[in-house]
């Protein structure tokens, strides 16, 4: 019995993972990932790294985070409390949906994850206090190549939910998309 739906996004390779959750008078079982099922779609993914954050406040914004290559990273995002307005940014500069987002809410409640492949930046804002997340990656965090764009980017036009107010200065300062942005070459 598969465990999963895997759902496309207008995005090209972009997916949301609906997962299938069994339940009982004892409470539930969800499966996050399982290799084989991952693999029936085409995605051979080797886990490197899992991280569990938590942010505090209600409209708080992360992102948009990103890894170049070789250390391009897929990342499946879910949402264990609270509820997120999850989104990612194609930056392939041979995709045909460069520079276009899409977003997706993610909750404890609703089972979703966030698929977002290599080659793509990720930022999310909170809907709820308290809201925590896990993230399954391909690659290891490697500093010197992380790299990210400013969530408040005309050029990219996101539409954020709640009003844009509680940034880190570390967010905040990264740059607007210029003539000299070329995009991910994967």
């Amino acid at each position: 019995m598969s465990r999963f739906n895997f759902i496309m996004t207008p995005l090209l390779d972009l997916k949301i993972v609906q997962r299938k959750i069994l339940e009982d008078n004892r409470g539930f079982l969800s499966r996050f990932y399982c290799s084989d099922e991952f693999s029936e779609i085409g995605l051979n993914i080797k886990i490197a790294q899992i991280n569990h954050t938590l942010t505090r406040k209600k409209g708080m914004v992360r992102g948009l985070h990103f890894q170049y290559p070789p250390h391009a990273e897929l990342k499946l995002v879910s949402c264990l409390r609270g509820e997120i307005w999850d989104m990612a940014v194609d930056l392939r500069s041979d995709s045909p949906t460069y520079l276009q987002w899409y977003g997706e809410i993610l909750s404890a409640k609703n089972n979703k994850s966030f698929l977002i492949p290599e080659g793509f930046a990720h930022g999310f804002q909170t809907l709820t206090c308290d809201c925590e997340l896990i993230y399954l990656h391909t690659k290891k965090y490697h500093p010197k190549s992380e790299s990210a764009l400013n969530v408040l980017d005309p050029s990219l036009k996101i539409r954020w939910p709640l009003p844009v107010t509680d940034l880190s200065d570390r967010d905040n300062n990264h740059p607007f998309i210029d003539d000299n942005f070329e995009g991910i070459v994967l």
